[in-house]
C-alpha cells in the first residue's frame, strides 16, 4: 500500500528538519517550483512534442519531473503549515460542487 499523503509530508519534513537551512522561503520555493514545471514541460516536449532531445541532453522522465514537483510542493506546503490532504478535500468538494455539470459524464447505467 502507498504513504498517506499526511505520511509523505512527515518524510519530508525529518529529512528538511536535518539541515540548519530549513525550509526555504515562499518566494524561493516558488521560484522553484515553477523551475521544476518548466522541466516537466521540457520532458513532455520532448515524449509527445515535436522537439526530441539532444544526444548530449541527460535522461530524464516525466515521473522524475513530476516527483521534483510534489517534493517542492510538500516542502512549500509543511513551511506554510498547510496540510495538503486536508487542502486536497477542499480542492475536490469545490471541483465536485462547481463542476458538478461542467464535463459530460460517461453513462454508468
Amino acid at each position: 500500500m502507498g504513504k498517506s499523503m499526511a505520511e509523505m509530508q512527515q518524510e519530508v519534513d525529518r529529512y528538511i528538519s536535518q539541515f540548519k537551512e530549513g525550509y526555504f522561503s515562499p518566494l524561493s520555493m516558488m521560484a522553484r517550483m515553477s523551475e521544476e514545471v518548466g522541466e516537466l514541460a521540457r520532458e513532455v516536449n520532448h515524449q509527445f512534442g515535436e522537439k526530441p532531445k539532444k544526444a548530449e541532453e541527460a535522461e530524464n522522465s516525466i515521473e522524475m519531473e513530476l516527483g521534483d514537483i510534489l517534493f517542492i510542493t510538500i516542502c512549500f506546503a509543511n513551511s506554510l503549515g498547510i496540510d495538503l490532504a486536508e487542502a486536497h478535500d477542499k480542492v475536490m468538494h469545490k471541483f465536485s460542487t462547481r463542476d458538478a455539470d461542467r464535463w459530460t459524464k460517461i453513462n454508468t447505467d
